[in-house]
């Protein structure tokens, strides 16, 4: 496949940043100029880069010309880049019941037990009830506050709504450092979910200070009857070998991009399956219910710390709930789906879906990571 089929639509003025892996090791990368650079000499990772603030002039080695260059995947095999998450040594975080959809549909998950047959029933009820009223409910608000005690009340409260109009936002850790993987990558959902979908978003990325640097597109492989079962299971649910997805490429936020750009982003949803099942959908930012910068102040501050930065998911109003097999069961993932999450001004985010058994394990670790680059010598000391 071609670079530019997976670059946004105005790739020429866009400033990007990713991680591909060179016979060396990973190594960050600069989109710029119609080029791939090799950038790691000016910063040795990505987080280097963006903390530093200069990522955009950045210099190195010409890798290819992107008008020309072809992308490695696990369904096509070699191309000229293999493209791997652009996130390295950043905490890689996650905010959960940002959309009045998504709400439900945790609450769906919560009172049917996991079990995906009972979820069409209860979500005609909840819709009915509240699906109305949560929409136009602005967190942390008197009003917000009065519906709280209208639900319980009524006995439809839940730990999910909480975070849905409560002052609080559910902000959890998705992945480990390193772990994340990228487009053209195996995605992996674990082979005990028998009820799964993808969470297509935007990825917000921050500098160690806290400061948004950049956006790129995610896949929060959600397991939805663990976590179902018990919310005490989102991290056997969220947590998983290979089941958190990011790229293509980090864009920066410039004077042609802008944090406004993300906040009226349209995320476009793509599954296709080998039995020929096709499902398409779409999110919009505009219906998030807290501001990014309000997520990534609640996800930070003076009680969290990230001197690498961190990236940040927020969240998903899409919630499959199309039948795929049998009536009622809605919608799981089968092995080999390929999904797409694409977004007009970051691109699209590909991957084909496997087991988290079956997926390639992670092996780089920090350790590992800062030998490679050592022997490269491309920390400071280095011989």
């Amino acid at each position: 496949m071609k670079l530019t089929d997976i670059l946004p639509g105005d790739w020429r003025d866009a400033v990007l940043v990713g991680r591909v892996m060179t016979a060396e090791g990973p190594s960050p990368v600069l989109l710029k100029g119609g080029r791939v650079i090799d950038v790691s000499r000016s910063g040795p990772t990505t987080a280097d880069l963006l903390a530093e603030g200069g990522a955009a002039e950045a210099t190195g080695t010409e890798l290819a010309e992107i008008e020309y260059a072809t992308i490695s995947s696990a369904w096509d095999g070699a191309g000229d880049l293999t493209l791997l998450s652009p996130l390295d040594l950043h905490c890689v975080k996650a905010s959960g019941v940002t959309f009045a959809v998504s709400a439900l549909e945790r609450v769906i998950e919560e009172r049917a037990r996991g079990v995906a047959a009972e979820a069409a029933d209860i979500r005609a009820r909840l819709s009915e009830r509240i699906g109305g009223d949560l929409k136009a409910v602005r967190p942390g608000s008197d009003q917000a506050a009065a519906l709280k005690q209208a639900l319980i009340a009524d006995g439809l409260w839940s730990q999910y709504l909480e975070v849905a109009i409560g002052p609080d936002a559910e902000i959890f850790t998705k992945a480990p450092v390193l772990a994340s993987v990228g487009w053209g990558a195996e995605v992996g959902v674990r082979a005990d979910s028998a009820w799964n979908n993808p969470e297509p978003e935007v990825v917000l990325v921050c500098d160690p200070e806290g400061r948004a640097v950049g956006a790129a597109l995610g896949n929060d492989v959600n397991l939805r009857d663990i976590e179902g079962r018990s919310a005490l299971l989102l991290g056997k649910a969220k947590d998983n070998n290979a089941s958190a997805s990011v790229g293509p490429f980090i864009r920066l936020f410039d004077d042609r991009f802008s944090l406004d750009d993300v906040r009226t982003a349209t995320v476009t949803l793509e599954v296709r399956g080998e039995d020929g099942f096709v499902l398409e959908g779409a999110s919009s930012m505009s219906l998030i219910s807290r501001d990014p910068l309000e997520l990534a102040k609640q996800a930070s501050g003076a009680t969290h710390q990230y001197p690498d930065g961190f990236a940040l998911y927020l969240g998903t109003m899409f919630a499959p709930v199309q039948d795929r097999d049998a009536p009622g069961e809605g919608f799981t993932h089968k092995i080999k789906d390929r999904v797409k999450v694409s977004s007009e001004r970051l691109g699209s985010l590909e991957n084909i879906v496997t087991t988290c058994d079956r997926a390639p394990p992670w092996t780089l670790g920090i350790s590992g990571l800062m030998r490679n680059l050592a022997g490269r010598g491309l920390l400071g000391g280095a011989a």
